[in-house]
Protein backbone atom coordinates (compact mmCIF):
# COMPACT_ATOMS: atom_id res chain seq x y z
CA UNK A 1 0.00 0.00 0.00
CA UNK A 2 1.73 3.11 -1.16
CA UNK A 3 2.14 6.26 1.04
CA UNK A 4 -1.21 7.76 0.09
CA UNK A 5 -3.43 4.93 0.36
CA UNK A 6 -1.74 4.85 4.11
CA UNK A 7 -2.68 8.64 4.22
CA UNK A 8 -6.49 8.22 3.54
CA UNK A 9 -6.71 5.40 6.11
CA UNK A 10 -5.05 7.12 8.76
CA UNK A 11 -8.13 9.83 8.17
CA UNK A 12 -10.61 7.43 7.35
CA UNK A 13 -10.05 5.49 11.10
CA UNK A 14 -9.67 8.78 12.74
CA UNK A 15 -12.99 10.45 10.80
CA UNK A 16 -15.11 7.30 10.53
CA UNK A 17 -13.81 4.93 13.99
CA UNK A 18 -17.17 4.50 15.33
CA UNK A 19 -18.34 3.14 11.89
CA UNK A 20 -15.43 0.50 11.87
CA UNK A 21 -16.04 -0.44 15.43
CA UNK A 22 -19.53 -0.66 14.78
CA UNK A 23 -18.82 -3.33 11.72
CA UNK A 24 -15.86 -5.05 12.60
CA UNK A 25 -15.19 -9.03 11.56
CA UNK A 26 -16.81 -7.93 8.31
CA UNK A 27 -14.74 -7.63 5.19
CA UNK A 28 -12.88 -3.90 4.33
CA UNK A 29 -14.61 -1.38 2.66
CA UNK A 30 -14.96 -1.61 -1.00
CA UNK A 31 -13.99 1.18 -3.40
CA UNK A 32 -17.92 1.98 -3.98
CA UNK A 33 -18.07 2.31 0.17
CA UNK A 34 -14.93 4.41 -0.11
CA UNK A 35 -15.92 7.11 -2.00
CA UNK A 36 -19.04 7.16 -0.24
CA UNK A 37 -17.10 7.81 2.74
CA UNK A 38 -14.85 10.73 0.76
CA UNK A 39 -18.06 11.88 0.01
CA UNK A 40 -19.27 12.65 3.54
CA UNK A 41 -16.01 14.87 4.29
CA UNK A 42 -16.94 18.28 6.12
CA UNK A 43 -19.84 17.68 6.31
CA UNK A 44 -21.10 18.54 10.08
CA UNK A 45 -22.35 15.73 11.96
CA UNK A 46 -25.57 17.59 13.26
CA UNK A 47 -26.47 17.46 9.04
CA UNK A 48 -25.48 14.10 8.26
CA UNK A 49 -28.83 12.53 9.30
CA UNK A 50 -30.32 15.10 6.33
CA UNK A 51 -27.82 14.12 3.27
CA UNK A 52 -29.52 12.33 0.87
CA UNK A 53 -26.83 9.87 0.19
CA UNK A 54 -26.83 8.47 3.85
CA UNK A 55 -30.20 8.11 3.51
CA UNK A 56 -29.65 6.05 0.60
CA UNK A 57 -27.33 3.81 1.84
CA UNK A 58 -28.52 2.74 4.96
CA UNK A 59 -31.81 2.05 3.00
CA UNK A 60 -29.95 -0.31 0.95
CA UNK A 61 -30.07 -4.32 2.47
CA UNK A 62 -26.91 -4.72 2.33
CA UNK A 63 -26.79 -7.41 5.49
CA UNK A 64 -25.34 -4.36 7.82
CA UNK A 65 -26.93 -5.04 10.99
CA UNK A 66 -26.64 -2.01 14.01
CA UNK A 67 -25.09 -3.04 17.13
CA UNK A 68 -26.81 -3.12 20.19
CA UNK A 69 -27.66 0.05 22.29
CA UNK A 70 -27.40 -0.29 26.01
CA UNK A 71 -30.83 0.59 27.82
CA UNK A 72 -29.10 3.37 29.53
CA UNK A 73 -28.40 4.82 26.47
CA UNK A 74 -31.90 4.71 25.37
CA UNK A 75 -32.82 6.66 28.56
CA UNK A 76 -31.02 9.16 28.34
CA UNK A 77 -31.74 9.66 24.69
CA UNK A 78 -35.17 9.36 25.41
CA UNK A 79 -34.44 12.01 28.26
CA UNK A 80 -32.59 14.87 25.70
CA UNK A 81 -35.65 14.11 23.55
CA UNK A 82 -37.89 15.04 26.21
CA UNK A 83 -35.90 18.23 26.98
CA UNK A 84 -35.59 19.57 23.64
CA UNK A 85 -39.48 18.83 23.37
CA UNK A 86 -40.36 21.39 26.55
CA UNK A 87 -37.88 24.13 25.32
CA UNK A 88 -39.63 24.30 21.62
CA UNK A 89 -43.40 23.79 23.22
CA UNK A 90 -42.26 27.01 26.00
CA UNK A 91 -39.85 28.88 24.00
CA UNK A 92 -42.28 31.01 22.44
CA UNK A 93 -44.07 31.87 25.79
CA UNK A 94 -42.88 34.22 28.98
CA UNK A 95 -42.49 33.70 32.62
CA UNK A 96 -42.34 37.24 33.56
CA UNK A 97 -45.68 38.61 35.26
CA UNK A 98 -47.02 41.51 32.78
CA UNK A 99 -45.71 45.28 33.41
CA UNK A 100 -48.04 47.54 35.18
CA UNK A 101 -49.68 49.88 33.14
CA UNK A 102 -49.97 53.77 33.71
CA UNK A 103 -53.29 55.48 33.34
CA UNK A 104 -51.32 57.64 30.28
CA UNK A 105 -50.83 54.27 28.80
CA UNK A 106 -53.96 53.18 28.63
CA UNK A 107 -55.76 56.37 27.80
CA UNK A 108 -53.62 56.39 24.50
CA UNK A 109 -54.81 52.75 23.88
CA UNK A 110 -57.90 54.49 23.56
CA UNK A 111 -57.00 57.61 21.91
CA UNK A 112 -55.33 55.65 18.93
CA UNK A 113 -58.05 52.66 18.01
CA UNK A 114 -61.15 53.02 16.64
CA UNK A 115 -64.31 54.18 18.53
CA UNK A 116 -66.37 55.55 16.09
CA UNK A 117 -69.07 52.70 16.32
CA UNK A 118 -69.10 53.54 20.78
CA UNK A 119 -68.66 57.35 19.87
CA UNK A 120 -72.30 56.87 18.14
CA UNK A 121 -74.53 55.84 21.45
CA UNK A 122 -73.31 58.96 23.37
CA UNK A 123 -75.45 62.04 24.18
CA UNK A 124 -73.43 64.05 25.14
CA UNK A 125 -75.51 66.54 27.28
CA UNK A 126 -79.03 66.04 28.82
CA UNK A 127 -81.98 67.05 26.50
CA UNK A 128 -84.28 69.31 28.05
CA UNK A 129 -87.63 70.62 27.30
CA UNK A 130 -89.93 73.52 29.27
CA UNK A 131 -89.50 75.08 32.37
CA UNK A 132 -86.41 72.65 32.93
CA UNK A 133 -84.49 73.73 29.96
CA UNK A 134 -85.28 77.87 30.64
CA UNK A 135 -84.40 77.25 34.20
CA UNK A 136 -81.05 75.46 33.25
CA UNK A 137 -80.23 78.27 31.20
CA UNK A 138 -81.09 81.03 33.18
CA UNK A 139 -79.74 79.54 36.62
CA UNK A 140 -77.60 76.63 35.50
CA UNK A 141 -73.74 75.93 34.90
CA UNK A 142 -72.21 77.28 31.92
CA UNK A 143 -71.78 75.28 28.78
CA UNK A 144 -69.13 73.74 27.85
CA UNK A 145 -66.02 75.78 26.02
CA UNK A 146 -66.25 74.00 22.29
CA UNK A 147 -62.25 73.19 22.10
CA UNK A 148 -63.25 70.48 24.79
CA UNK A 149 -65.71 68.56 23.75
CA UNK A 150 -64.35 66.71 21.99
CA UNK A 151 -62.24 65.63 25.11
CA UNK A 152 -65.42 64.99 27.05
CA UNK A 153 -66.99 63.08 23.80
CA UNK A 154 -63.72 60.70 24.34
CA UNK A 155 -64.82 59.77 28.31
CA UNK A 156 -68.36 59.15 27.30
CA UNK A 157 -67.02 57.27 24.46
CA UNK A 158 -64.76 54.75 26.70
CA UNK A 159 -67.89 54.93 28.74
CA UNK A 160 -69.66 52.98 26.22
CA UNK A 161 -66.84 50.16 25.92
CA UNK A 162 -66.87 46.98 27.17
CA UNK A 163 -64.15 44.92 29.01
CA UNK A 164 -62.54 42.60 26.20
CA UNK A 165 -60.32 39.75 27.91
CA UNK A 166 -58.34 39.17 24.19
CA UNK A 167 -57.14 42.70 24.57
CA UNK A 168 -54.22 42.79 25.96
CA UNK A 169 -54.44 46.14 27.19
CA UNK A 170 -57.58 45.26 28.93
CA UNK A 171 -56.13 42.41 30.30
CA UNK A 172 -52.74 44.71 32.08
CA UNK A 173 -55.48 47.07 33.04
CA UNK A 174 -57.41 44.25 34.98
CA UNK A 175 -53.80 42.98 36.39
CA UNK A 176 -52.05 46.08 37.31
CA UNK A 177 -55.53 46.47 39.28
CA UNK A 178 -55.28 43.35 41.33
CA UNK A 179 -51.51 43.59 42.20
CA UNK A 180 -51.60 47.50 43.39
CA UNK A 181 -54.43 46.61 45.83
CA UNK A 182 -53.36 43.22 46.73
CA UNK A 183 -49.44 44.07 47.14
CA UNK A 184 -49.01 40.46 44.87
CA UNK A 185 -46.28 39.99 42.24
CA UNK A 186 -48.02 37.59 40.39
CA UNK A 187 -50.10 37.93 37.79
CA UNK A 188 -53.48 36.42 38.29
CA UNK A 189 -56.40 35.18 35.67
CA UNK A 190 -58.92 37.14 34.37
CA UNK A 191 -61.41 35.56 35.23
CA UNK A 192 -61.77 33.57 38.74
CA UNK A 193 -62.57 33.73 42.96
CA UNK A 194 -59.80 36.06 43.55
CA UNK A 195 -62.28 39.22 41.47
CA UNK A 196 -64.96 38.77 44.39
CA UNK A 197 -61.98 39.50 46.54
CA UNK A 198 -61.53 42.63 45.19
CA UNK A 199 -65.32 43.58 45.15
CA UNK A 200 -66.76 42.27 41.94
CA UNK A 201 -69.87 40.39 42.57
CA UNK A 202 -68.62 37.56 40.25
CA UNK A 203 -65.78 35.39 38.77
CA UNK A 204 -65.75 37.86 35.76
CA UNK A 205 -65.17 41.69 36.49
CA UNK A 206 -66.85 42.59 32.55
CA UNK A 207 -70.48 41.84 34.09
CA UNK A 208 -70.61 44.12 37.00
CA UNK A 209 -69.49 47.05 34.28
CA UNK A 210 -72.53 47.87 33.14
CA UNK A 211 -73.45 51.50 33.01
CA UNK A 212 -69.99 52.87 33.31
CA UNK A 213 -67.84 50.34 30.74
CA UNK A 214 -64.13 50.94 30.66
CA UNK A 215 -64.29 53.90 31.97
CA UNK A 216 -64.87 52.69 35.29
CA UNK A 217 -61.78 50.43 35.07
CA UNK A 218 -59.85 53.53 34.04
CA UNK A 219 -60.93 55.20 37.71
CA UNK A 220 -59.71 52.60 39.75
CA UNK A 221 -56.61 52.55 37.37
CA UNK A 222 -56.22 56.21 37.92
CA UNK A 223 -56.87 55.58 41.77
CA UNK A 224 -54.29 53.30 42.54
CA UNK A 225 -51.33 54.32 39.74
CA UNK A 226 -51.32 57.93 40.93
CA UNK A 227 -48.69 57.78 43.84
CA UNK A 228 -51.19 60.51 45.66
CA UNK A 229 -54.38 58.38 45.67
CA UNK A 230 -52.68 55.27 46.03
CA UNK A 231 -52.56 55.42 49.47
CA UNK A 232 -56.22 56.51 49.71
CA UNK A 233 -57.54 53.84 47.63
CA UNK A 234 -55.57 51.42 49.70
CA UNK A 235 -57.14 52.59 52.99
CA UNK A 236 -60.14 52.82 51.17
CA UNK A 237 -60.06 48.90 50.41
CA UNK A 238 -58.93 47.96 53.94
CA UNK A 239 -62.25 50.05 54.85
CA UNK A 240 -64.21 47.63 52.50
CA UNK A 241 -63.14 44.88 54.66
CA UNK A 242 -63.90 45.76 57.88
CA UNK A 243 -65.57 43.23 60.24
CA UNK A 244 -69.14 45.03 60.17
CA UNK A 245 -68.58 47.68 57.23
CA UNK A 246 -67.64 46.10 54.86
CA UNK A 247 -68.98 46.52 51.28
CA UNK A 248 -67.71 45.48 47.74
CA UNK A 249 -64.97 48.18 46.69
CA UNK A 250 -64.89 47.55 43.06
CA UNK A 251 -68.98 47.58 42.54
CA UNK A 252 -68.42 51.02 44.85
CA UNK A 253 -66.15 51.98 42.86
CA UNK A 254 -67.98 51.14 39.14
CA UNK A 255 -70.76 53.11 41.26
CA UNK A 256 -69.24 56.01 42.00
CA UNK A 257 -67.90 56.22 37.74
CA UNK A 258 -71.63 56.19 36.94
CA UNK A 259 -72.25 59.28 39.06
CA UNK A 260 -69.43 60.84 37.52
CA UNK A 261 -70.45 60.12 33.83
CA UNK A 262 -74.07 61.73 35.16
CA UNK A 263 -72.67 64.93 36.45
CA UNK A 264 -70.70 65.34 32.97
CA UNK A 265 -73.68 65.21 31.03
CA UNK A 266 -75.51 67.35 32.65
CA UNK A 267 -72.92 70.05 32.74
CA UNK A 268 -72.01 70.29 36.64
CA UNK A 269 -68.21 69.83 35.88
CA UNK A 270 -68.47 72.32 33.00
CA UNK A 271 -67.21 75.33 35.11
CA UNK A 272 -64.44 73.62 36.67
CA UNK A 273 -63.56 71.84 33.40
CA UNK A 274 -63.66 75.49 31.55
CA UNK A 275 -61.62 77.10 34.48
CA UNK A 276 -58.67 73.90 34.22
CA UNK A 277 -59.32 74.27 30.30
CA UNK A 278 -59.19 69.92 31.00
CA UNK A 279 -61.76 67.22 30.70
CA UNK A 280 -60.17 64.17 31.51
CA UNK A 281 -57.93 65.18 34.62
CA UNK A 282 -61.31 66.85 36.06
CA UNK A 283 -63.29 63.88 35.93
CA UNK A 284 -60.74 61.49 37.23
CA UNK A 285 -60.46 64.08 40.57
CA UNK A 286 -64.25 64.25 40.93
CA UNK A 287 -64.30 60.07 41.26
CA UNK A 288 -61.86 60.46 43.69
CA UNK A 289 -63.19 62.90 45.41
CA UNK A 290 -66.62 61.47 45.31
CA UNK A 291 -65.42 58.08 46.93
CA UNK A 292 -63.39 59.62 49.47
CA UNK A 293 -66.43 61.13 50.54
CA UNK A 294 -68.02 58.07 50.69
CA UNK A 295 -65.19 56.22 52.18
CA UNK A 296 -65.93 59.01 54.99
CA UNK A 297 -68.98 59.00 56.03
CA UNK A 298 -69.46 55.52 55.19
CA UNK A 299 -66.63 54.81 58.03
CA UNK A 300 -68.14 57.81 60.62
CA UNK A 301 -71.78 56.99 60.13
CA UNK A 302 -71.48 53.37 60.94
CA UNK A 303 -72.68 52.58 57.10
CA UNK A 304 -73.24 48.92 56.22
CA UNK A 305 -74.40 47.18 53.15
CA UNK A 306 -78.00 47.76 53.44
CA UNK A 307 -77.50 51.75 53.76
CA UNK A 308 -75.52 51.56 50.28
CA UNK A 309 -78.02 52.49 48.21
CA UNK A 310 -79.23 55.50 50.36
CA UNK A 311 -75.68 56.24 50.83
CA UNK A 312 -75.32 56.63 47.13
CA UNK A 313 -78.58 58.58 46.72
CA UNK A 314 -77.44 61.68 48.56
CA UNK A 315 -73.72 61.34 46.91
CA UNK A 316 -75.03 61.61 43.84
CA UNK A 317 -77.31 64.87 44.65
CA UNK A 318 -73.86 66.69 46.79
CA UNK A 319 -71.89 65.28 44.03
CA UNK A 320 -73.69 67.05 41.22
CA UNK A 321 -74.36 70.26 43.32
CA UNK A 322 -71.47 70.79 45.08
CA UNK A 323 -68.53 69.21 42.65
CA UNK A 324 -66.14 72.13 43.84
CA UNK A 325 -66.84 71.19 47.52
CA UNK A 326 -65.83 67.69 47.17
CA UNK A 327 -62.63 69.14 44.73
CA UNK A 328 -61.34 70.82 47.76
CA UNK A 329 -61.60 67.76 50.18
CA UNK A 330 -59.99 66.11 47.97
CA UNK A 331 -57.11 68.88 48.00
CA UNK A 332 -57.15 69.04 51.74
CA UNK A 333 -57.08 65.06 52.24
CA UNK A 334 -53.80 64.84 49.90
CA UNK A 335 -52.40 67.33 51.05
CA UNK A 336 -52.30 65.67 54.73
CA UNK A 337 -51.26 62.41 53.54
CA UNK A 338 -48.06 64.08 51.84
CA UNK A 339 -47.36 65.92 54.97
CA UNK A 340 -48.25 62.19 57.07
CA UNK A 341 -50.69 63.28 59.19
CA UNK A 342 -53.71 61.21 59.76
CA UNK A 343 -55.83 60.51 57.09
CA UNK A 344 -59.52 61.63 56.92
CA UNK A 345 -60.60 58.17 57.81
CA UNK A 346 -59.00 57.28 60.82
CA UNK A 347 -57.45 53.72 61.92
CA UNK A 348 -59.12 50.61 61.06
CA UNK A 349 -60.37 48.07 64.01
CA UNK A 350 -60.86 44.94 62.90
CA UNK A 351 -61.93 43.17 65.83
CA UNK A 352 -65.33 40.45 66.95
CA UNK A 353 -66.71 38.25 64.81
CA UNK A 354 -66.55 38.51 61.12
CA UNK A 355 -69.67 39.77 59.19
CA UNK A 356 -71.05 37.38 56.19
CA UNK A 357 -68.79 38.13 53.09
CA UNK A 358 -70.02 40.78 50.64
CA UNK A 359 -70.96 38.27 47.76
CA UNK A 360 -73.53 36.80 49.99
CA UNK A 361 -75.07 40.16 50.62
CA UNK A 362 -77.37 41.85 48.46
CA UNK A 363 -75.49 45.38 47.34
CA UNK A 364 -78.03 48.12 46.03
CA UNK A 365 -76.55 50.72 43.55
CA UNK A 366 -77.30 53.85 42.00
CA UNK A 367 -79.32 52.74 39.25
CA UNK A 368 -81.25 49.48 41.35
CA UNK A 369 -82.54 52.05 44.32
CA UNK A 370 -86.42 52.82 43.52
CA UNK A 371 -86.90 56.80 42.87
CA UNK A 372 -89.37 56.96 45.74
CA UNK A 373 -86.99 55.23 48.28
CA UNK A 374 -84.64 57.75 49.68
CA UNK A 375 -87.20 61.25 49.65
CA UNK A 376 -87.26 62.49 52.96
CA UNK A 377 -83.57 60.89 52.75
CA UNK A 378 -81.30 63.28 51.68
CA UNK A 379 -79.08 65.35 54.31
CA UNK A 380 -78.44 68.30 51.49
Amino acid sequence: MNEKSCSFHNEEELRDGQVKSVSAGNSPPSDKDSSALLAFRGIPISELKNHSLLRALTAEANGWAPGVVSPEVLRAQEEWEAVQNIQSETGSQTDQPAQLISFSEALQHFQTIDLSSFKKRIQPTIRRTGLAALRHCLFGPPKLHQGLREERDLVLTIAQCGLDSRDPTHGRVLKTIYKKLTGSKFDCALHGDHWEDLGFQGANPATDLRGAGFLALLHLLYLVMDSKTLLMAQEIFRLSHHHIQQFPFCLMSVNITRIAIQALREECLSRECNRQQKVIPVVNSFYAATFLHLAHVWKTQQKTIADSGFVLKDLEVLAKKSPRRLLKTLEIYLAGVSKGQTSLLGAQKCCGAPAPHCKDLTFTGVCDLPPHSSEGTWPV
